[in-house]
């Protein structure tokens, strides 16, 4: 089983800024970043194809986050901004190997992606 290596959440206060990463395989298509607060379902917040990096958010986050990629690394990233109280949950990137196309609010869906991190912690303060 793949275990995807996150890093990169923190402490951080209102208004500040935190820069998530995550190292995938090689043969992904599509990655996505997904956040869950306790006592909540887990909500997707970006995606983006690993070969155009054409990027789809969340209304709770646009504006705010932005997902990139380094394919010669096979790492994404969430640069988050402008970072709210309701921003605070465990963070987890995934990535889904399957070739068939997904597009938009699909992309945000924890069921159509295979692989997942362990999860990091972002936790944001007044």
């Amino acid at each position: 089983q793949v275990q995807l290596v996150e890093s990169g959440g923190g402490s951080v206060q209102a208004g500040g800024s935190l820069r998530l990463s995550c190292v995938v395989p090689e043969y992904t298509y599509y990655i996505g970043w997904f956040r869950q607060a306790p006592g909540k379902e887990r909500e997707g917040v970006a995606s983006a194809r690993f070969d155009d990096g054409n990027p789809y958010y969340a209304d709770s986050v646009k504006g705010r986050f932005t997902i990139s990629l380094d394919n010669a690394k096979n790492t994404h990233y969430l640069q988050m901004n402008s970072l709210k109280l309701e921003d605070t949950a465990m963070y987890y990137c995934a990535a889904r190997t399957f070739i068939a196309t997904i597009r938009g609010a699909a992309t945000l869906h924890p069921d159509n992606y295979n692989y997942w991190g362990q999860g990091t912690q972002v936790s944001v303060s007044s």
